[in-house]
């Protein structure tokens, strides 16, 4: 334009809040920032707090602080527990426009930010975006992943809270989920009365309010397996994962008197069946010590017209010989390996396509 000068108007990129937790995962922790540091088509800010470790997380997180100023971080006076931690960060600091809570020994997955914001973007009334998450033990040899166009879904909040009570599983491991700032801040954070199942309430929660989006075609997350990890520890026990996993869908119904009440049988008997069949291959393994009778107990409390479920029925079947026999001549070798096999196809459909 005549006498007036060219500017250039410099694209504003997305804001993503990435929140870590660190409780004696000093060892862990420069790889986890440094694969949130490297996401491109963002602008990032991580926030790391410390949970009162006893290792030296505070001298690794201050060299990361005054590596990158994108990093802050702060220490607890005393441990307050990993769900006071989380909400401390998601609800009390997170102001970008999209947040993510990532635990010190996960890694994010190069450029899995930008791809959920492009949902987010495309898509106002998506509430969180996730993707495919890859278990690992060690950042320095990761898994050869497959590398597929990348592509999008967007379920109706409601459509994806149905999925999950037909099947009664949680499609998500936690570090490949993004929310939406403003959404994760309305339904509020995470309870402490679910310490087993309070992942998948919040994934309902959201859900509750906001549409659900999903990446395929690249990794989301890494999520590293190990022995310290709270995946084998903390929360393995059978029975808490099975109750909670009930109160979760019991309170989520509570919570939304909307939804249809048809969700709560869905749910109970997808959890009273897979209750049974851990009891079926007790049977088959010749590893019956009292705890088939509790899964019983529970799968007919949960569930109470337990002889329409084929697990029942195959339970039954195994009770007619000796655990031992069982365990040595493999007699239900068949109907097994064809559960086995509509795992595996459920567990395909879960890594490249986000449901199950």
């Amino acid at each position: 334009m005549p006498g007036g000068t060219d500017t250039q108007v410099v694209p504003t990129l997305p804001t993503v809040d990435v929140v870590i937790p660190c409780y004696n995962y000093a060892h862990f922790l420069p790889a986890c920032v440094r694969s949130v540091l490297d996401q491109p088509g963002v602008d990032v800010r991580v926030l790391v707090i410390d949970d009162t470790s006893s290792d030296n997380t505070p001298e690794v997180m201050a060299e990361l602080m005054a590596a990158d100023k994108r990093v802050e971080g702060y220490r607890h006076e005393v441990n307050k527990g990993h769900i006071a931690t989380y909400n401390e960060g998601l609800l009390d600091w997170a102001t970008a426009d999209y947040t993510v809570l990532l635990s010190a020994d996960d890694l994010l997955a190069p450029g899995a930010l930008q791809r959920a914001a492009e949902v987010f973007e495309q898509n106002p009334e998506v509430g969180m975006v996730y993707g495919r998450v890859v278990y690992y033990s060690d950042h320095n040899a990761l898994p050869r992943v497959t590398q597929l166009p990348v592509r999008s879904k967007v379920w109706r909040g409601e459509e994806w809270i149905e999925n999950r009570f037909r099947s009664s599983r949680n499609v998500i491991s936690s570090p490949e989920v993004v929310v939406r700032t403003k959404v994760q801040q309305k339904v509020g954070g995470y309870r402490s009365d679910l310490p087993h199942a309070g992942d998948l309430e919040m994934w309902l929660r959201i859900a509750a309010v906001s549409d659900i989006g999903y990446v395929s075609g690249r990794p989301g997350a890494y999520y590293r397996v190990h022995e310290n990890s709270m995946m084998r520890t903390t929360f393995k026990s059978v029975f808490a994962d099975l109750e909670q996993r009930r109160d979760v869908f019991d309170l989520v119904l509570e919570q939304n008197p909307n939804l249809p009440a048809r969700l709560r049988t869905l749910a109970h008997k997808a959890i009273a069946a897979d209750a049974l069949w851990r009891a079926v291959r007790l049977h088959d393994r010749d590893q019956l010590d009292g705890t088939e009778k509790e899964l019983l107990d529970f799968a007919r409390e949960t569930y109470p017209d337990l002889e329409e479920l084929p697990e029942h029925r195959a339970l039954l079947r195994r009770q007619k010989f000796s655990p031992s026999f069982l365990s040595r001549t493999q007699l239900f070798l068949a109907p097994h390996a064809y559960k086995r096999a509509k795992l595996f196809i459920g567990t395909q459909r879960w890594k490249w396509r986000g449901e199950w």
